[in-house]
């Protein structure tokens, strides 16, 4: 019962993870088009406070969880867990540039646009779909 709540927990975590994450890109990173007066939008003033509580430590309960998971279940030594953990490092480090852009935009008073930012979208959604297919499947034991 124990490992169903973990497991539950890790689950969770992933969604609100990956949320945040394309939340980030699909927001404040792709469009400023709402652009208020002082040259902000409310979209990027929220965004911030939203990695910050939720995304963030929604990544951290994914690491936590997911290790303990791996603990209990012995797999380890097991090829589709490392190639799992290579994937969700890249997720990690994606997100982590994800914050710094956005710290750099949220700090400036006119945030530019970047471009193909639904490429980034696209990369976060296909790395959890190979994620994913890793640990139904379990393909490379």
């Amino acid at each position: 019962m124990l490992y169903l709540l973990l497991k539950t927990l890790h689950i969770a975590a992933v969604i609100a993870w990956l949320g945040g994450m394309l939340a980030v890109v699909l927001g404040p990173l792709s469009f400023v088009r709402d652009v208020s007066e002082h040259g902000r939008t409310p979209l990027l003033d929220r965004v911030p406070q939203w990695e910050r509580y939720v995304t963030t430590p929604a990544m951290l309960i994914v690491w936590v969880a997911g290790i303990t998971l791996t603990t209990t279940g012995h797999w380890f030594p097991q090829i589709w867990l490392m190639a799992k953990l290579v994937l969700v490092f890249l997720l990690s480090a994606l997100h982590g540039i994800l914050i710094g852009r956005l710290r750099k935009i949220s700090q400036r008073r006119a945030p530019k646009e970047i471009k193909n930012s639904h490429h980034l979208a696209a990369g976060i959604i296909l790395i959890a779909s190979v994620i994913v297919a890793l640990v139904v499947l379990k393909p490379l034991r």
